[in-house]
């Protein structure tokens, strides 16, 4: 690695670290340098500003964060592994602060428009390796003609940005959360174990109130 390519990675790091530990408010080129242990006019050179780093840092921190997990997604076969891998990765994330940053940063582009297309791409590579998962768990079962699997997929990374949010407030609350899914994913595995004659039923029945809910 070149001694440029080399500083580039150690100030998106020391942007993550210090959105991490400071948040998005106290995050500026000084906090960053000094994290990233560089001076700070190399947040400049490097980037030309600190929201131009933070963008960067939300993609590079995304990219690292789903390598990470892409293989344990792969291996997910049920909704119910989705979700219990969804506790995992849940619970690892908020240790070590990710998901934290990605709430900071979406926070921050309400009022910093040029955050949001790099922050929505972040949160997009999150939600591309879930659509795969759905898409491929969903194949088969008795609802999957009724389940919009990209419009789930950012159902899902959505809630779990909103759980780390809700979770600092009130613990017992994002816990009950994730159990009320936990129950969702129950009753679909009760479905998927119904014999043919019964799934069609519950496929008739499900078209009817669709269709109802349309007209």
């Amino acid at each position: 690695m070149s001694a440029g390519a080399d500083t580039r990675t150690k100030l998106l790091a020391g942007a993550l670290r210090t959105v991490t530990e400071q948040g998005y408010a106290k995050t500026s080129a000084r906090t960053v340098a000094a994290a990233a242990g560089v001076n700070q006019a190399l947040v400049f050179y490097h980037f030309g500003s600190v929201d131009e780093l933070l963008a960067a840092a939300c993609r590079y921190g995304a990219e690292q964060r789903v390598a990470l997990y892409r293989e344990r997604l792969a291996r997910v076969e049920s909704l119910a592994e989705l979700l219990a891998l969804g506790r995992e990765l849940h619970a690892e994330e908020r240790v070590g602060g990710n998901v934290a940053v990605l709430a900071q940063l979406l926070s921050g582009a309400q009022t910093q428009p040029r955050l949001a297309p790099a922050t929505a791409a972040g949160l997009a590579l999150w939600i591309d390796e879930i659509e795969q998962v759905l898409a491929r768990v969903l194949t088969g079962s008795p609802i999957a003609e009724f389940v919009d699997a990209p419009g789930l997929a950012r159902a899902v990374a959505a809630g779990f940005v909103g759980l780390e949010l809700y979770e600092g407030v009130d613990e017992q609350g994002a816990q009950r959360a994730l159990d009320a899914l936990e129950q969702l994913s129950g009753l679909v595995g009760v479905l998927e174990e119904l014999g043919p004659v019964a799934q069609r039923a519950v496929r008739a029945r499900l078209r009817r109130g669709s269709g109802r809910r349309r007209a």
